[in-house]
C-alpha cells in the first residue's frame, strides 16, 4: 500500500475517512505478513486485506509480470470496485457462508473477516475489522 494508492481510492467506495481507512488497511497487510513469516495462516486478515485491496481499487503483479486489478473477495470479479458493485460483493458475502459452508470450515475467518470490512468501510457500520497500530493499548 502506498500514499498514492491510498488518494487514489474513489470517495464513493468508502463510508470511512480515507486515512482510517489506510492505517486500518496498513494493519491487516502487517498482521496478515507477520502471521505469515511465523508460518501462520491467519485467514480473517488475509479477508481484510483482500477486501482492503478490491475496494481500493489496488493492482498487483501476476506471477507471469503482468500488473492486473485486485479481484474482489467473493465474487472474484476483476472489475474495479464502484458503488453498486461493492453492494453487490456485500449481499454475496453476506450469504457466503450459506451457499458455501465448505468455505469457513477450510478457511476459518475468512468470511468474517470479508463482511467486517465491508460493514465498516462499505457500510460505515460497526467497529474496524482490525485496530491499527496507532490506536493500540499501550502494553503494560
Amino acid at each position: 500500500m502506498t500514499a498514492e494508492q491510498v488518494a487514489q481510492i474513489p470517495l464513493g467506495n468508502l463510508r470511512v475517512p480515507r486515512a482510517e481507512f489506510a492505517r486500518m488497511w496498513e494493519a491487516a497487510e502487517a498482521r496478515n505478513r507477520e502471521q505469515g513469516e511465523r508460518g501462520l495462516l491467519d485467514w480473517y486478515a488475509a479477508g481484510v486485506v483482500k477486501t482492503c485491496r478490491w475496494l481500493a481499487g489496488a493492482t498487483h503483479r501476476a506471477s507471469w509480470g503482468q500488473s492486473q486489478p485486485a479481484a474482489a473477495p467473493v465474487t472474484r470479479t476483476r472489475a474495479t470496485a464502484y458503488e453498486e458493485l461493492i453492494e453487490a460483493e456485500f449481499q454475496a458475502a453476506e450469504l457466503l457462508g450459506q451457499r458455501q459452508p465448505g468455505l469457513v470450515v477450510e478457511r476459518p475467518g475468512w468470511v468474517e473477516g470479508i463482511r467486517a470490512t465491508l460493514w465498516w468501510a462499505w457500510r460505515g457500520e460497526g467497529p474496524a475489522p482490525l485496530v491499527p497500530f496507532d490506536q493500540r493499548p499501550a502494553a503494560t
